[in-house]
């Protein structure tokens, strides 16, 4: 009877620590490298038929940033 109450509870804070971990990995992960660039952006600008201004794409990328945190 105890075996499984404990084997329930280990299992329960394996599931919760390794979310944890795996949370916090992910979000350093994507800190250190965003999924969008200067380059990407002017690439998407450029296919959706707009000239792409660096103010542009300044404003676009520190609006990304801004939104991550």
């Amino acid at each position: 009877m105890y075996y499984v109450l404990v084997g329930v509870l280990a299992l329960v804070a394996g599931v919760a620590i390794g979310f944890f971990v795996a949370r916090q990995y992910t979000m350093n992960y994507l800190k250190k490298n965003p999924p969008i660039n200067e380059q990407m952006l002017k690439v998407m600008m450029a296919q959706m038929g707009q000239k792409p201004s660096q103010k542009k794409i300044n404003q676009m990328m520190k609006a990304m940033n801004n939104q991550m945190k």
